[in-house]
């Protein structure tokens, strides 16, 4: 028998990975003959329109069915996961490393048994870390999926590459464990400033039928701050309050979201918008130094930006209020302010230019007020 042939039926019967340093010993060849033979018999199935392929992952080679076959083959292919175990794994691959209590937690008692045999089956590796222990893929996992290296955020895209193809959305968040997040129109721009690709926008106040039918299957819905009791009567999920009156507040709940939906959020995304946002906060801050005029908050929100400025108050300085004119409630706000500040009933813009139009309306009219 030559190497070819040799390394072929190794490469058929693993079913699997095997490495350069495996085919060497198994055909008593050096490495560099045994190299030169893989790639005579990858080139071989390449030219000859065959339906099976062998991959070069790096001095590990797998035989396989091409991708553009493996729906055809689903009926006759061996079915060596169950759906429930699938998703266990799934679940493992994209959050790992991942803490066997924490997977235990989301896919219940019944995963004791799915870490055993997927254990066993040497697709998963179990460490101890204090009380419970420590889940993550192993190198036959990404053999098994067809990847060159065990890495965790190229197993994550490969994950949701697969389920992309096969599932919707909702069904998606269900295998890897994402949270569903819903979201007021106001707050939507909160989403792309964190990375957050996955979320529905729905007027959680006074939702539709169809609204109220999804808001009950949401994991998290993000609001204004003080609608709790509002949002309630319409979802089971977690509600996140959000506050938008200064440029800490958009930080703090970047802060939030990031704290709360570590595995729905880009942390980097969320790093560089909270240095924008410190960033034009400085300008602002930069901007009002000199500026000797006081004045009088008409409410507590106008005090809060009043204070970030480090404007000089007193109770004959000029009036600032909100251009609402009742608040939500039900309490009038002061007459004859002399400057209004937009609030997000008159304004337009993502959060962080309705902020911007909020301290821009105090500085520019106090500019009118110069000696």
């Amino acid at each position: 028998m030559s190497e070819l042939e040799i390394i072929e039926a190794a490469l058929f019967a693993a079913g699997r990975a095997v490495s350069l340093e495996k085919l060497a010993k198994i055909t008593g060849k050096p490495k560099k003959a045994v190299l030169s033979a893989v790639k005579k018999l990858t080139e071989a199935y390449s030219s000859r329109g065959s339906g099976i392929e062998i991959l070069d992952l790096g001095e590990r080679y797998v035989m396989q069915v091409k991708p553009e076959y493996s729906e055809l083959m689903r009926e006759v292919a061996p079915k060596e996961l169950s759906a429930p175990k699938l998703r266990t794994l799934s679940m493992i691959a994209y959050h790992q490393p991942l803490l066997q209590s924490d997977l235990i937690d989301m896919r219940g008692s019944g995963a004791y048994d799915h870490i055993k045999d997927l254990i066993e089956r040497g697709f998963v590796e179990s460490v101890p870390c204090g009380r419970s222990r420590q889940l993550s893929t192993t190198p036959l996992f990404a053999d098994y999926f067809g990847l060159k290296r065990n890495d965790p955020k190229a197993i994550k895209e490969k994950i949701l590459e697969l389920l992309r193809s096969q599932a919707e959305q909702s069904e998606i968040n269900l295998w890897i464990g994402k949270k569903t997040i819903a979201v007021t129109p106001m707050y939507e721009s909160l989403m792309s400033m964190c990375g957050i690709r996955e979320y529905f926008v729905t007027n959680a106040y006074s939702p539709s039928k169809e609204e109220i039918s999804r808001l009950l299957e949401t994991d998290v819905v993000v609001v204004s701050a003080g609608y709790s009791d509002t949002v309630r009567q319409y979802c089971d999920g977690e509600i996140l309050e959000m506050h938008s009156t200064t440029f800490e507040d958009l930080i703090e709940a970047l802060s939030l979201l990031a704290e709360e939906l570590p595995d729905e959020v880009d942390s980097e995304t969320v790093e560089k918008s909270i240095k924008k946002i410190r960033e034009t906060r400085e300008r602002y801050i930069s901007s009002a130094v000199l500026i000797e005029k006081k004045v009088k908050p008409a409410t507590e929100m106008v005090s809060r930006i009043v204070n970030d400025l480090s404007l000089g108050i007193s109770a004959d300085g000029v009036l600032i209020a909100p251009d609402y004119g009742v608040s939500k409630s039900g309490v009038k706000i002061e007459k004859g302010a002399q400057i209004l500040i937009p609030t997000h009933r008159s304004v337009e813009g993502d959060l962080l230019q309705r902020v911007c139009a909020k301290y821009d309306s105090i500085l520019e009219g106090l500019e009118k007020f110069k000696d």
